[in-house]
């Protein structure tokens, strides 16, 4: 029986900026219906490393695979396509269109339908419905109609969870999704990340500082330190770690 690839891959993956190696031949597989937590200091190469995994930036060498192929050199809109969704740790959004709208866009986007702003919304029935689905699942539907931009900033995150469910990605990258956020605001995004690792054909990545939203959610840690992985294991077994209760928590194991 052959094995299964796995759905993300990287393998010796790096870049340089000048003399500055910023991801240093990092290697990692992640499995279908996991959700992986990087952690490391500022300036680890976390945000680099998600970077190089979903487009924006392109490597100096190594590979990214994808299901087994080869994506290294795609950009950002074929990997989109074949299943790679990154949210921003700044929202990515139209501020001048309704919260529906927005989510419309995105339906739309993935339907093949193109992005056409001058559409008239009644004709495309079924993709309003998508967006209100998706709407209702984030609790955001009694702000369907509200302009983006008069949103306050904890629904304007809330918004950006449901354009990357609405895009229906494999693979689902959010960098630091709680930044910014009030303490009230917190649970509700932890809870909407919590139902999409329930859903098992989808695979999770996320860069987090929140130790208590790492242990919340992680099946998995992997640690990044001047841009090499150093850690790579069970949450409780990782954080446990000298390297990573000194080094990133700014604690000693005692303290922890």
């Amino acid at each position: 029986m052959t094995k299964e690839h796995p759905i993300l891959e990287t393998k010796d993956l790096t870049i340089r900026f000048g003399g500055h190696v910023a991801v240093d031949h990092v290697s990692c597989a992640f499995d279908r219906g996991t959700l992986t937590a990087i952690v490391g200091p500022n300036g680890a190469g976390k945000t680099t490393y998600f970077n190089l995994m979903s487009g924006q930036l392109t490597a100096t060498g190594g590979t990214v695979l994808l299901n087994g192929e080869n994506i290294t050199r795609m950009p950002v809109p074929e990997r989109t396509d074949k299943g790679i969704g990154r949210a921003f740790q700044l929202t990515n959004l139209f501020p001048t269109l309704t919260v529906r709208e927005n989510v419309r866009l995105v339906a739309q986007a993935k339907a093949r339908q193109g992005f056409d702003l001058l559409s008239i919304a009644e004709s495309h029935v079924d993709l309003i419905e998508r967006a209100d689905h998706v709407l209702n699942e984030v609790r955001l539907i009694d702000q369907a109609d509200q302009t983006v931009s008069a949103l306050p900033h904890g629904d304007q995150r809330k918004l950006e969870v449901a354009m990357l469910i609405a895009l229906g990605p494999q693979v689902l990258m959010f960098d630091e999704p709680t930044a910014g956020m009030s303490v009230d605001e917190v649970p509700v995004i932890l809870e909407l990340i919590g139902k999409l690792k329930a859903d098992m054909d989808r695979t999770i990545l996320l860069v987090e500082h929140k130790m208590d939203v790492i242990r919340s959610l992680a099946d998995r840690i992997i640690v990044l330190h001047n841009g090499a992985l150093v850690a790579d294991g069970d949450p409780a077994e990782v954080i446990a770690l000298p390297v990573v209760q000194e080094a990133y928590l700014g604690k000693t194991p005692e303290a922890a």
